[in-house]
Parts: C-alpha cells; sequence; structure tokens
C-alpha cells in the first residue's frame, strides 16, 4: 500500500530502498516515519503515571506540523482532559522553536534518565532543521519533576546527517551505564549511556554508523546480565519484507532468519530473561521467499547468552492457531507492536496492531493481543479489538487504521495496565487514541474512551497525527 498520509505537509510515497545496507547511508524518496510511542511515566512524581499522547503533526502558532506532545496526568480516577500539559518548541525550557514541519513528537520513550525518582520522556524532532542541515533531526530529554515535565536538554548526535530521531527508546535497568537511550536515523544508531543528568550531561555517546538506514529501535536485557542489548532495525530493503534486525550491532552482522520494520522487547516466556518482538508487516515479494501474507511478528527468546545471530524465531500470523481473523494481503499484521504484562500473569503479552485489516470497512484496523506463554505454542487465548467491538467509543470507518500505534501502562494504580491505541486517519487524519482501562483478565471495553484532537486542544481540521503517525508513512 502506498500513498499514506505523513508529517511532510500532504500525502507522500513510501518508496522502497533498492540496495543493500553497506557502511554509508541509504536514502528513499520519503523517510521512514517514527514508529513507537512512549509508555505512560510519572513525570510529577505523585505516584500516578501520565499518559504520553504525540501530536507530531500539530500547528503551532501558526506553523503547520510543528509538533507538540500531550500529558494527561494520571490519578485515581483514571484519566481528564482537562488535566493536562501541551508541550511544544515553544514551551518555555525546551530547546529549539516551533518551525513547519519539524515534527516534534515523531518517535517518544519514557524512562527515569536522572534517577532522581521523576520519570523522563524523551522526544524526537526528525525533520528539524539544524546547522547540520535539512531534516538533519533533533533529540530532546524533558527532565521530570514535581511540577512535571518543566525543561529540556539536547542528546546531539556525533555526525550531522539526516533524519536523526526516527525511533527512540529508552530503558534503565541500573545506575551509571545501565541506564541508556538508543535513536535511530539514516546515518546509523546514536547510543546514550548514563548517568544522565537535568543538566544535559551524559556518561559516553557512541555513534555506529556501521549498521545505517535505521528506522527503528528497542532495548532488552536479553541474558538478564542487568545491562541492556541495543536492537536496531534497518528501513525496508531491496529483497526484504522490512529490514535487516540487529542485536547489538553490528557484531557478527544481522540476524540471519527474519526481519521486520518495528521491535519492542519483554520477557514473553517468564525465564527472567527478556525477549525480542518484531513486527514484519509487508506481504513477501515471492511467496514462500521472505515474510507472510498479510503480515507477521517474529519472536527470537532471550537466554543466558543472550539472542545467537542464527538463531530461529517464532512466526506468528492472523493463521497461527488462536489468533483472531485470517491472513489477508494487506493487512499489515505486525504495523505497530508492544510488548507488556496486561494480565498480570508475570508474562509479558504481545500487543500487534494491523492497521489496514478490513473489517467490513476498507482499513478500518484492528489490534491483536497474543498472550505470554511459559510453555507451548503462542496464540492460544489471542484475543482482539476493533472500533465495532462491543463497548468501544466509535464505530469501524474506512481508512480510520485503528491500531496505528499501541502502548500500556497502568494510569491509576490500581494494578491493572491499560491499553493505549491511537488511529492516526480517524477524523480527517486529526487522529484519536483509545484509552481500555485495565481488567482482571486483561484490558477491558468496559469504560473504555476514546481521545480526540479536539478534546486536547488541537482546533485544527485536519493533519494533527494524534497518537503518532506510526509505521503509516511506509507501509
Amino acid at each position: 500500500m502506498v500513498n499514506r498520509h505523513g508529517l511532510r505537509g500532504g500525502w507522500r510515497t513510501g518508496a522502497l530502498l533498492i540496495a543493500v545496507v553497506t557502511g554509508a547511508p541509504l536514502l528513499s524518496a520519503t523517510p521512514a516515519a517514527a514508529v513507537h510511542g512512549a509508555v505512560p511515566g510519572d513525570f510529577n512524581g505523585d505516584g500516578y503515571r501520565d499518559a504520553v499522547l504525540p501530536a507530531p503533526g500539530a500547528n503551532v502558532a501558526g506553523k503547520r506540523g510543528a509538533g507538540a506532545v500531550v500529558v494527561l496526568y494520571g490519578s485515581k480516577s483514571g484519566l481528564s482532559t482537562s488535566r493536562r500539559a501541551t508541550i511544544t518548541q515553544n514551551t518555555a525550557g525546551v530547546p529549539g522553536t516551533a518551525e513547519p514541519d519539524d515534527g516534534f513528537g515523531a518517535a517518544t520513550a519514557t524512562a527515569d534518565l536522572n534517577r532522581d525518582g521523576y520519570a523522563d520522556l524523551v522526544v524526537s524532532t526528525p525533520y528539524e532543521d539544524t546547522t547540520g542541515g535539512e531534516d538533519a533531526g533533533m533529540v530532546t530529554v524533558l527532565w521530570g519533576s514535581t511540577k512535571g515535565l518543566t525543561s529540556g536538554t539536547d542528546l546531539p548526535a556525533t555526525t550531522p546527517g539526516r533524519y536523526y530521531g526516527l525511533d527512540v527508546a529508552a530503558l534503565s535497568t541500573g545506575p551509571g551505564a545501565k541506564t541508556e537511550v538508543l535513536v535511530a536515523g539514516y546515518e546509523g544508531s546514536m547510543r546514550f549511556k548514563g548517568p544522565f543528568s537535568r543538566s544535559g550531561t551524559y556518561g559516553q555517546a557512541v555513534q555506529n554508523r556501521d549498521t545505517a538506514s535505521v528506522g527503528s529501535v528497542a532495548l532488552g536485557d536479553f541474558d538478564h546480565g542487568g545491562f541492556p542489548h541495543e536492537v536496531a532495525v534497518t528501513v525496508r530493503l531491496s529483497g526484504l519484507s522490512g529490514g535487516e534486525v540487529y542485536v547489538d550491532p553490528v557484531y557478527g552482522g544481522a540476524q540471519q532468519m527474519g526481519n521486520g520494520l518495528i521491535a519492542a522487547t519483554g520477557d514473553i516466556n517468564g525465564d527472567g530473561y527478556a525477549d525480542l518482538a518484531v513486527g514484519d508487516p509487508d506481504d513477501p515479494d515471492k511467496a514462500g521467499a521472505d515474510g507472510a501474507l498479510g503480515g507477521r511478528v517474529l519472536v527470537w527468546y532471550g537466554s543466558a547468552h543472550g539472542i545467537a545471530r542464527d538463531a530461529k524465531p517464532v512466526q506468528l500470523t492472523q493463521n497461527t492457531p488462536g489468533v483472531p481473523g485470517s491472513s489477508e494481503k494487506w493487512d499489515n499484521f505486525g504495523g505497530a507492536l508492544a510488548v507488556a504484562d496486561l494480565n498480570r500473569d508475570g508474562l509479558a503479552d504481545i500487543v500487534i496492531g494491523s492497521p489496514m485489516e478490513d473489517t467490513g470497512k476498507r482499513n478500518a484496523g484492528m489490534v491483536t493481543v497474543i498472550p505470554g506463554r511459559r510453555t507451548g505454542a503462542l496464540g492460544g487465548g489471542a484475543y482482539a479489538f476493533i472500533q465495532d467491538t462491543a463497548g468501544i467509543p466509535g464505530a469501524d470507518e474506512a481508512d480510520d487504521m485503528f491500531g496505528t500505534t499501541v502502548a500500556v501502562g497502568d494510569i491509576n494504580k490500581d494494578g491493572k495496565p491499560e491499553l493505549f491505541i491511537s488511529a492516526a486517519e480517524e477524523n480527517n487524519s486529526t487522529g484519536a487514541v483509545w484509552v481500555l482501562p485495565g481488567g482482571t483478565d486483561g484490558p477491558t471495553t468496559k469504560g473504555s474512551r476514546m481521545i480526540t484532537a479536539p478534546s486536547v486542544g488541537f482546533g485544527q481540521k485536519d493533519s494533527t497525527l494524534l497518537g503518532g503517525d506510526g509505521l503509516l508513512g511506509v507501509i
């Protein structure tokens, strides 16, 4: 599928790269859009996690597509759109200035980087023009405090390039080098290790230019050694459904079996080792050679030795026994991805967006949850949500793309995490985010709510992209 609405002021074509990644960056006609949204974090230290709603297409002070991030403060009673903070590059203390088509908020990640008890928010602006050139990109840390996110500092790339900040990941497993931020861009990935400080200092910055054209990043402790391992997924390459997947790039090269466009981590089988899930939403160019009809998700299990380069992943599709629906062309199963424990059984579940799933309405979208398992095949007990699921506000409409992004986090401190689902194309691409309350056995539609762009203060008529654009720029 091509001609998806993107951040750069109109309809764009998601071009395929037609070369193999080498030491030099490869540019397509359209940069891969950011793929992750931040999980909720307690930015103001009141004990409740706060929801992050990016709006990378938001107009700011008359600057079209400058971008914004909305924080909805958590509480015992949940979220209220009236208890919010809207942050842009024009906000006091935030580096930069809102300019047309910057895309502030294109990718976000949450972690307590300076370990002061307040969550911090990493925000990318991949189309920012800097002294490094047009669309060089920018990544900012917004620091948590008793007053929330009130100040920011930059995480600069060592070597200027293009589209720095296509994706960001953050993880803190302990002090110092056990806390890390990973940034994707067309020059490769940029790794920042702690200790971090509010003044903008960090322990180490290393750029990996050997794995160029990185579109997605993730962090996970695959060998339970206490330190994050880096995951870099390249943009789409010719001959592959998606791009190459690197664990701790570039030692030994890419994973030999499997590829994709988006990565997420979590302990799916409960053995204490983080596992790697990769969404590969593309249909294969040649059936049986690579990819899967309608898209797939691949799972590599962690171990005492981490994840071997030649390890064979588990493949999940809509034809996997127990998974709702069926694999159909252009479903884009795996187009959004999160890994988190939704039912509190100690096992991380896999949340999968299929934003172009036809539900009776073309490209209406679907979200599937595949529960983690200690033993046996994944797929059993899986369930799915669409906008026509009873209790979910709104209704299936053509081209809404429900499941553009997904995220999980407990915002009312009841121990039952909420599920956040966005649809970037809802309401003329102004976008919307659904919050499904946590229940005893996982998210429930009872009491679910729909948050629209106007309800959080955006009055523009199109292209706000509340909830983020996910992978819609390229799938």
